[in-house]
C-alpha cells in the first residue's frame, strides 16, 4: 500500500552519477551536429545537381563541389548510426566528424572562390560545436586546424592559379575561428557548471522528498492528504493499519475508504469549528482522533488529515492517572491499613471469648470478613498503583496460550479439560507484555470458571483466537457457558468498584481493561447468540517496518 519504492541515496551520490549524466547530455549536441551536417550536405548537393541561378558556391570547380558534398552526405548518413550506436566511442567520433567538417567546408570553399566567397563562415558552426561538446582547451584544436585548412587552401590557389588569392581575408578567417572558439568554451564552460549545479540541487532535492517520505511513512501518527474532491492522494502505512489496512484503489474517496472519516470532514469544510469526535473505522478496531489542516491553494484547497491512535493518549493519561492513585494508595496504606489491621486483630480476639453466644459470634465473623474484603481492596489498588510500565514482544498466541493454561489448571486444581484453546490460524503471533497479559488472562478466566456451568462433552472455558476479517489485526475471545451478563450491566461492567457479587471487590474487570490499555489492545465484552458470555482482546497491530 503506502508507497516507499526509490532507494535512498545521499547527497555524495551526485559525484558519481554525474559522469553518467554528463555522458547523456554530450552525446545529444553531437546529434544535433549531425543534424545540421545533414542538413548541409544534402541541401548543398541538390542545389549543386540542379545547378539553380545564381549560385555561387562550387562555381569555379562544380564537379569538385559536387563530389565533395556526396561523400560529406554519405558521412553524415553513417555518422547518424554511429552515433545511435555509441560506437566507436565518443571522443573518437567528435574528433573524426569535426576533422572532415573542417575538411568538406574547405574544398567547397576553394571550390567557390576561397576565403573572399564566404563559405568559409561555415566553419564557426563546427567550431563552435566543438568548443560546446569537447571540454577544456582540446576545442582550440580545430580553430587552429580550420585556420592551417583556410591559408593552405589559398595556397593551393596560388599555386594552380585557380583564382587570385586573398591572405588578408583568409587572416581575419582563421582570428574569427580562434575568438569564435574563445567564446563559445567560457559559454560552454558556465553552461556545464550551471548543468552540474543544476544537477547536485536536484539530487538534493531528490534526496529531501526521499527523506521526507521516510519520515512520513514511519511517523506513528497516521496521516492522509486528500484533494478538494476528497480524493486520497497520499496514506502512510500508519494511517493504513489504524483505517483497518482498507483496499486503496487509484484516486479512491476517503468517504469510500472510511465513510466516518469521511463524514467529519466534510462537516469541518462546512464549518471550521466543527467539534471533532473520535471514531473507529471498524467495529472491533482502535479508537482514532482525527486532525484536519488546510493545504494547497484557495482555488483548489486539500486537506492534512492526522490520526491518533486514542490508546497512546490513553496510555499517557493512564499513566499519570496511575501516578495520582499511587499517591493516594500510600496515604491508603498508612491512613487505612493500620486500623483495619487493629479491628480485624480485635475481632479474632472477641471470637476467642468464651462467654460469647453464637449469635455474638456470627457478628465478629462478618467482621473478619469484611475487614478481609477491605484489606482485598486496599492490595488491588495498591497492586494497580505499582504498574510498571509494558514491555511488549511478539508471542506465538498458541504456545503461550497451552504454557498458561498447564500453570493456571495446576494453580486453581481444575481439569485441564475444562478449557479448550482454538487458534486460526495456529502461528498467530501478537504483541504485548507477557507478565501483564498472564495477569488479564488469570483474571477472565477465574471469572470464566466461576459462572460456567457444566455442560455434557462441553469445556467450561474456550479460549478462541486468530485473525479478525475486519481489521486483519490478532484477537483472543474468552468465553464461558454461564447466564451471561444482564443487558443493564454490561455498560457498567468495566467501572472500578462495580460488582455484582457479595464478597467480589469490582477492579478484577476495570484492571485488565487498564492493562490491556497500557499494551495498546482493547477489551471489551462481545454479546454472543447463546447463553454465555464472551470477553475479547483485540491486540495492537504492529506495521511492518
Amino acid at each position: 500500500m503506502p508507497k516507499n519504492a526509490t532507494p535512498f541515496h545521499f547527497s555524495g551520490s551526485a559525484a558519481s552519477a554525474r559522469p553518467v549524466e554528463q555522458y547523456g547530455r554530450t552525446w545529444k549536441p553531437l546529434a544535433f551536429l549531425n543534424i545540421y551536417r545533414l542538413g548541409l550536405a544534402a541541401t548543398f548537393t541538390v542545389l549543386l545537381l540542379v545547378k539553380s541561378k545564381p549560385f555561387y558556391v562550387g562555381s569555379l570547380h562544380p564537379n569538385l563541389a559536387l563530389s565533395a558534398m556526396a561523400i560529406y552526405l554519405a558521412f553524415a548518413c553513417v555518422c547518424t548510426i554511429s552515433i545511435y550506436r555509441r560506437w566507436p566511442g565518443f571522443e573518437l567520433q567528435t574528433y573524426l566528424q569535426l576533422s572532415v567538417d573542417v575538411l568538406a567546408i574547405t574544398v567547397l570553399m576553394f571550390a567557390s572562390g576561397g576565403a573572399a566567397s564566404g563559405v568559409g563562415m561555415l566553419l564557426v558552426v563546427a567550431i563552435a560545436s566543438g568548443s560546446i561538446i569537447l571540454a577544456g582547451t582540446t576545442a582550440y584544436l580545430f580553430a587552429a586546424l580550420a585556420a592551417i585548412a583556410t591559408l593552405a587552401e589559398e595556397f593551393v590557389a596560388f599555386a594552380t592559379e585557380s583564382f587570385v588569392p586573398n591572405y588578408t581575408q583568409a587572416g581575419f578567417l582563421g582570428a574569427t575561428f580562434f575568438a569564435t572558439a574563445l567564446l563559445a568554451y567560457v559559454l560552454a564552460k558556465r553552461a556545464r557548471e550551471s548543468e552540474e549545479l543544476a544537477a547536485q540541487r536536484g539530487v538534493d532535492l531528490e534526496n529531501l522528498t526521499q527523506l521526507n517520505e521516510h519520515v512520513i511513512q514511519r511517523m506513528q501518527s497516521g496521516i492522509v492528504v486528500v484533494d478538494s474532491e476528497s480524493r486520497v492522494r497520499l496514506m502512510n502505512e500508519s494511517a493504513w493499519h489504524l483505517l483497518g489496512m482498507p483496499t486503496v484503489r487509484d484516486r479512491a474517496r476517503i468517504d469510500e475508504i472510511a465513510p466516518e472519516l469521511g463524514q467529519q470532514l466534510h462537516r469541518w469544510r462546512e464549518n471550521f469549528g466543527y467539534p471533532i469526535q473520535s471514531f473507529r473505522a471498524l467495529p472491533t478496531g482502535t479508537e482514532l482522533i482525527p486532525r484536519f489542516t488546510r493545504l494547497g491553494s484557495p482555488s483548489a484547497p486539500g486537506t492534512l488529515i492526522f490520526l491518533e491512535d486514542a490508546t497512546m493518549l490513553a496510555q499517557q493519561a493512564q499513566q499519570m492517572k496511575l501516578a495520582s492513585l499511587g499517591r493516594l494508595t500510600a496515604s491508603i496504606a498508612h491512613e487505612v491499613r493500620n486500623p483495619l489491621g487493629a479491628i480485624s486483630h480485635a475481632g479474632q480476639l472477641l471470637s476467642e471469648s468464651p462467654q460469647l453466644d453464637s449469635a455474638d459470634k456470627r457478628l465478629t465473623e462478618i467482621i473478619r470478613n469484611q475487614s478481609r474484603r477491605v484489606n482485598g481492596i486496599i492490595e488491588n489498588v495498591l497492586q494497580l498503583s505499582r504498574r510498571e510500565q509494558s514491555n511488549p514482544q511478539p508471542i506465538d498466541l498458541r504456545q503461550w496460550l497451552e504454557s498458561f493454561v498447564q500453570e493456571f489448571t495446576l494453580v486453581q486444581r481444575v481439569d485441564g479439560r475444562e478449557i479448550e484453546i482454538n487458534i486460526n490460524p495456529a502461528n498467530t503471533v501478537i504483541h504485548i507484555d507477557p507478565t501483564q497479559l498472564q495477569q488479564v488472562l488469570t483474571n477472565l478466566c477465574e471469572n470464566a470458571l466461576r459462572h460456567s456451568t457444566n455442560s455434557p462433552n462441553t469445556p467450561k472455558v474456550e479460549l478462541r483466537g486468530g485473525i479478525t476479517r475486519e481489521s486483519g489485526g490478532p484477537y483472543l475471545d474468552v468465553i464461558d457457558h454461564g447466564s451471561g451478563i444482564s443487558h443493564e450491566n454490561v455498560e457498567h461492567i468495566f467501572e472500578p468498584f462495580f460488582t455484582t457479587e457479595a464478597t467480589g471487590s469490582g477492579l478484577g474487570l476495570y484492571i485488565a481493561r487498564e492493562l490491556c490499555e497500557i499494551n495498546r489492545a482493547r477489551l471489551h465484552y462481545v454479546p454472543l447468540a447463546t447463553r454465555g458470555a464472551c470477553f475479547r482482546i483485540n491486540f495492537a497491530t504492529v506495521p511492518s517496518q
